[in-house]
């Protein structure tokens, strides 16, 4: 502030660990009643989250875990007691998902939010039939949890095509000889942006040379937000995006914007800017109708220039013409926000476990995302892919460790574990084919929600192919191995039984 000047704070690779925020660590219980079929009748969870030595984002992030996990269910008793609580550590807080910082936990929102991983197995309900028996489905917004609960808006659970991909599937038969396998299911659900709602402010004009210029108070950092801005304004103004400029985050142009996270630079920053973008081209066509003296209903906005019952006129003769009269042809856009759409989100596993090691192979990996209507969707299936990845770094590997002071101890990479390129297999995406009436052109969040239903679909595989639940991630190799190790010493062997054959597993022993 005194220079005058941006400046850039780095931190050394230590300091990311100790300096910078982790993910919210989460103790939940969970304690279901189901009837035979599988329908659930209650569900009760308590929670507990460590927000470390300061609030920082500690209430959002548990209302979200809460009000997401119970809302994604339909039972006629639910009950919930939860904690945010301070403690002698490092701080928690909201992580954007494509900051992969290395001393964070590469996790964005997978705290709580993904159904209750601990699924009863009653006999002859397979998995996903039992998810199908008691999620909620589309309707009303979701009752309860105050006013912010109150705003969103659900959908339809993405299962179809990835239901359909899985017909078939024959990925057991790639496991090593003697390993046990699993498969498992789990399904999520986000609302973008916070409890509260989400401020974005977005500004489109016409320039001296014929194209145009957002400005838009969100952030790029990666997340793509720049690209569907384009698009968004494009669609609106019937031009092409090589002819659109953007400014971000500069308040010298643009108004307050709450930032770059939540999800909302889709749903939310772009709704101000398809407002603004929509706005505009009203003013062009206006303006030029009475410019040309045609009638408003014949003239037509196209790439370069408007169309006039026959008369072609530039966009620069346009934007010259409203000089000379005083007239400056730009818009302003503003979404707070609310009410807020839900994002649907669906991860499989097939997974192989040496019985003798604890070694964990990934046979296939299936992901169903219901993303309503998909801007763009080579980019949005590379976030789809990407999030699987990251939710895989804090399933298997990664974990910040305090000792007793709450000084952290793996605070360097040779102590902190972090996935490589051979530890992430190929995930198959598939996108529902739905429209969402508050976002966009129909368009839902995306950035975060597919880390949510990895580790407890991992949860439930691991489970499937050993028969021993694992409640607490990172599902390490020598966790694994002890269990099983202890499992043996005490007399109970693994049987094809409880590795879930009743779900299609197989399960095979040296």
């Amino acid at each position: 502030m005194r220079l005058h000047r941006p400046v850039k704070l780095e931190f050394t690779r230590a300091e990311q660990f100790y300096g910078a925020t982790t993910r919210h660590p989460f103790r939940i219980t969970v304690k279901l009643g189901a009837k035979r079929d599988g329908t659930l009748t209650a569900l009760q969870y308590r929670v507990v989250s460590n927000t470390g030595a300061y609030g920082n984002h500690g209430p959002a992030v548990m209302f979200h875990s809460i009000g997401e996990s119970m809302g994604v269910y339909r039972a006629p008793h639910k009950k919930v007691e939860a904690y945010s609580v301070y403690t002698n550590g490092v701080p928690a807080g909201g992580l954007p998902r494509l900051r992969a910082r290395p001393g964070h936990l590469r996790g964005g929102v997978g705290d709580g939010r993904a159904g209750p991983p601990t699924r009863p197995r009653p006999a002859g309900v397979e998995g996903a039939e039992h998810h199908r028996a008691g999620r909620a489905h589309g309707g009303p917004a979701r009752r309860g949890g105050g006013p912010a609960h109150r705003q969103l808006r659900p959908g339809p659970v993405p299962e179809r095509g990835a239901r359909d991909a899985l017909a078939g599937d024959t990925s057991a038969e790639l496991a090593p000889e003697g390993w046990l396998v699993g498969q498992g299911f789990a399904m999520a659900a986000i609302a973008c942006g916070p409890p509260g709602g989400h401020i974005a402010d977005a500004t489109v004009k016409l320039l001296e040379d014929g194209t145009y210029d957002i400005a838009v108070g969100t952030a790029e950092f990666g997340n793509g937000t720049t690209t569907v801005h384009k698009q968004i304004t494009a669609g609106a103004l019937g031009t092409t995006v090589d002819r659109i400029g953007i400014r971000q985050s500069d308040t010298d142009v643009v108004k307050h914007d709450t930032g770059a996270f939540g999800s909302a630079g889709t749903v939310v920053a772009g709704k101000a800017v398809m407002k603004a973008a929509n706005a505009l081209a009203e003013q062009i066509v206006s303006f030029t109708a009475e410019y040309a003296r045609r009638p408003r209903s014949q003239v037509r906005l196209g790439a370069e220039a408007v169309e006039c019952d026959g008369r072609t006129v530039p966009l620069k003769e346009v934007f010259e013409a409203a000089r000379g009269r005083g007239v400056e042809l730009r818009a302003d856009g503003h979404f707070g926000g609310s009410p807020r759409s839900v994002a649907f989100n669906s991860q499989w596993f097939r997974i192989a476990v040496d019985p003798d090691t604890g070694e964990i192979r990934i046979l296939r990996s299936v992901h169903g995302a219901d993303a309503g209507k998909v801007m763009n969707p080579l980019q949005c299936r590379g976030q789809v892919e990407g999030g699987v990845a990251q939710a895989l770094g804090a399933t298997l590997f990664e974990q910040v460790l305090l000792d007793g002071r709450g000084e952290v101890t793996t605070a360097a990479f040779r102590r902190y574990r972090l996935p490589a390129f051979a530890d992430v297999p190929r995930t198959e995406v598939h996108f529902s084919e739905t429209s969402d009436a508050i976002g966009p052109l129909g368009a839902k969040s995306m950035s975060e929600s597919p880390f949510n239903p990895v580790p407890p679909a991992f949860a439930n595989a691991l489970r499937d192919a050993t028969g021993i639940r694992f409640t607490e991630a990172p599902f390490l190799r020598d966790k694994v191995w002890r269990a099983l190790h202890e499992a043996r010493e005490g007399g109970r062997t693994v049987r094809a039984s409880e590795a879930g054959a009743a779900d299609g597993a197989v399960a095979r022993r040296k």
